[in-house]
């Protein structure tokens, strides 16, 4: 049978100033340890009263005798002997949903709720609670200068607080909304007074050369083409600001592109800072405030998390780069020379391929060797002649114009410059097979390389050296480079007739050398062939697999 406690006294009706000091001083001891010291007194006033004490039965049917436990000063009872009679509605169980007043520690009789501790005692006043402290703030996560700013000390960007007009159309509620334009504000103000985009970069450019070269040195092009890309960054993240969905997807995408260079996120870390330092920089004294301070580096920590999450989706999913036609020359009737510029830092060795896909035949990818320099620009140059009016081929030579968008992969193959300066290069090209030759001349030329190099483009007549020229000129800027064409019909004009392989026979002895071959795979068998009965070896000639 279960025994309740009454917890009436002489001093009123169903209460007891020496229990409730009692329970208090529990509960005290269970809810909060810190602040068990506080209510030592109560429970040495509670016990030194009802520690002897012992409970008759109230009802007739009642026939043991239910003993109070003693107490220790850890809230337990200290003879184990008498607490096997004691009523389980005095213990206090830990249960941390129960709170006093309950039925378990309310009187039989009466039924009347004991009030919550620090509240109004019926039959007088009880010991007030002292005040528990409260918890310390959550630590903040990251390096110091990392962490979000506390909305105290941004003001001009509200809390994000529901405000019962229910989600705007991207699913964020109205006030999130309000603070990302708020932000966006602040951004763009700043950086209108630190002279705009360009002149930011610049300073940007100029401080991460001097802390992290390495870090531009593992993207492509020059520090002209480095900076017009991080203020075309910087345009493009304070006008995107209040897209949340688009700028986490150019992030992500960032992040992408940023680990195919082979960038280190510990690398970035430096970013937020030079950022804002380059800011501050171009203002005038006393310009520079702490709101704009705190949006910059509020602004890098969300879009740091953004671009090192798109890194790791690298090892799951295929890296694809968006670009925009900035030229399209048609040399040929079937033939075009198109240049494009990435949207986003694309890596690529000189004689490597990629595959290329155009809107109007999706899913079809077709691979191309880029004729670009990533050292001298951040340019992807092709060159493709129509096999047919569409396609991939004839959409890029008869139906692409400046501003159309093309789709990339990442860049494949192994025919790349060698690593050991020690030999020199030869390079067989026929047709459009010219272009992985151009970006290894090109790169060359932008590194002041003093390997020799010779290149041998074989062309059916005269009118098929369409890129002659541009040849020629990074020959001339290449310390010890030289373009040879060889004219397989007609008048050859100043160069050599006949066929390419006779003209490398002529020009000397090649087993030393590295060669390359690119161009229609009936000619890239038979060049490979002649070779080696030239006495060249095989591990020394390469080329791309034919497709």
């Amino acid at each position: 049978m279960n025994r309740e406690v009454s917890v009436s006294s002489g001093s009123g009706q169903g209460s007891d100033p020496h229990l409730l000091s009692l329970l208090r001083a529990i509960r005290l001891r269970q809810n909060a340890p810190e602040a068990a010291g506080a209510g030592a007194a109560d429970a040495a006033a509670a016990l030194s009263e009802i520690a002897a004490r012992k409970r008759k039965p109230e009802d007739d049917d009642q026939s043991e005798e239910t003993e109070t436990p003693y107490f220790s000063a850890s809230g337990r009872s200290s003879d184990p002997e008498k607490t096997r009679h004691a009523d389980p509605g005095l213990l206090w169980r830990g249960d941390p949903g129960a709170t006093l007043g309950r039925a378990g520690m309310q009187p039989r009789a009466s039924r009347s709720s004991i009030p919550p501790v620090g509240g109004i005692n019926p039959s007088g006043p009880a010991t007030p609670v002292p005040n528990i402290p409260p918890l310390a703030a959550a630590r903040p996560i990251g390096a110091p200068g990392t962490e979000f700013p506390p909305a105290q000390a941004y003001p001009s960007i509200p809390r994000l607080q529901p405000t019962g007009s229910g989600p705007s159309r991207d699913g964020m509620d109205p006030a999130d909304d309000q603070a990302l334009r708020d932000t966006q504000r602040l951004l763009s103000t700043s950086l209108t007074f630190a002279g705009g985009p360009g002149e930011v970069a610049g300073r940007l450019w100029q401080a991460l050369h001097q802390a992290r070269p390495a870090l531009l040195e593992s993207l492509p092009g020059d520090p002209a083409a480095q900076r017009a890309r991080l203020a075309d960054a910087i345009t493009w993240l304070v006008h995107h600001m209040e897209n949340p969905p688009l700028l986490v997807s150019g992030c992500s995408q960032l992040g992408g592109a940023l680990a195919e260079c082979g960038i280190q996120w510990n690398q970035l870390h430096v970013v937020g800072a030079a950022l804002a330092e380059a800011m501050r920089a171009g203002m005038a004294p006393g310009a520079w405030r702490q709101d704009f301070d705190q949006a910059w580096r509020w602004t890098w920590q969300h879009t740091y998390e953004w671009i090192v999450h798109g890194g790791t989706l690298t090892g799951y999913q295929p890296t694809v780069w968006d670009t925009e036609v900035v030229e399209h020359d048609l040399r040929r009737n079937d033939l075009a020379v198109l240049r494009l510029r990435p949207f986003l830092p694309m890596p690529y060795r000189p004689g490597q391929y990629a595959r290329f896909e155009v809107t109007a035949v999706p899913g079809v990818w077709r691979p191309y060797s880029p004729a670009g320099a990533p050292h001298r620009d951040d340019l992807i140059e092709l060159h493709v002649r129509a096999k047919t009016e569409t396609g991939v081929s004839g959409t890029l030579v008869h139906h692409t114009r400046p501003g159309d968008r093309i789709r990339v992969t990442r860049p494949e193959g192994a025919m790349t410059l060698p690593a050991e300066r020690g030999r020199g290069i030869l390079m067989i090209a026929g047709d459009t097979g010219v272009a992985p030759m151009k970006a290894m001349l090109a790169e060359l030329a932008a590194t002041a390389d003093t390997r020799q190099a010779v290149l041998f483009w074989g062309v059916r007549d005269l009118s098929e050296l369409y890129d002659i020229d541009d040849l020629n000129a990074l020959a001339a800027a290449a310390p010890r480079a030289t373009v040879i064409p060889v004219v397989a019909e007609g008048d050859p004009g100043p160069y050599p007739g006949g066929l390419v392989t006779d003209a490398v026979a002529a020009y000397g002895e090649w087993s030393r050398h590295e060669i390359y071959l690119a161009g229609p795979p009936l000619m890239i068998a038979s060049t490979s062939a002649a070779l080696q009965q030239l006495g060249v070896p095989a591990a020394r000639i390469h080329h791309d697999p034919p497709e």
